[in-house]
């Protein structure tokens, strides 16, 4: 193992716990889409979301308003509510430690990644947003595929940790060990796709500290 990507929404910060209320209980009832399950867009872009709800259920919403819902919840969501998840600094600072690159592949944009970063004082090797990739973000490949040129690696000698179903495919898809973070035992997201869930964040760091000491035996 060369390198460990990680996502950041559910991975790095609960901004799940915020988004999906946020979306469930105001966006979707808006759109018509009450019961819609949350699942069908968690882990892609905004602007691919809109892309979808209007080619699959005709929503009738300007693509201005909908794009500026979401900024306009991100600003509160990463900005005031979103806590770092419990041991991120520290799994990322001993990977570090052991010479393991690690990146941060996400689908939200550049704007709202580095007011995480700049809010917890998080560094990465290289941060790739999916918003600012020309060609289709998660659950397609290439946003992987472009975060193993960026950091060099192969993407088969590369963990990527997602939390949703479309990333855990587009990873998968690039050819990484995905590993799947499961938010506690009442989440009950579909992780079957990946190489390996992890339960917790302890469950999480055991495993990629354990690929981390096999690679360098």
């Amino acid at each position: 193992m060369d390198a460990v990507c990680f996502d950041m929404d559910g991975v790095l910060v609960d901004s799940e716990d915020y988004w999906v209320p946020y979306e469930e209980e105001e966006l979707f009832p808006t759109l018509g889409l009450e019961g819609l399950d949350v699942d069908e867009i968690t882990g892609m872009n905004y602007r691919e979301i809109y892309e979808y709800l209007v080619e699959t259920y005709e929503i009738e919403m300007e693509r201005a308003a909908f794009l500026a819902w979401y900024d306009e919840a991100a600003t509160t969501i990463y900005g005031e509510r979103v806590r770092l998840l419990d041991g991120a600094d520290d799994l990322l600072a001993t990977l570090r430690e052991r010479g393991v690159t690690v990146a941060l592949v996400s689908s939200s944009p550049h704007d709202w990644i580095d007011v995480v970063l700049e809010r917890f004082d998080l560094a990465f090797d290289a941060v790739i947003s999916a918003d600012a990739l020309d060609g289709p973000g998660k659950p397609e490949p290439a946003v992987y595929e472009h975060a193993a040129r960026e950091i060099g690696v192969d993407p088969t000698d590369a963990v990527a940790v997602e939390d949703s179903v479309h990333g855990i495919e587009s990873a998968s898809r690039a050819g990484m060990h995905v590993v799947g973070f499961r938010h506690g035992s009442a989440d009950d997201t579909d992780r079957s796709a990946a190489d390996f869930v992890a339960g917790s964040p302890a469950s999480l760091r055991e495993h990629i500290l354990a690929r981390a000491d096999d690679s360098s035996a």
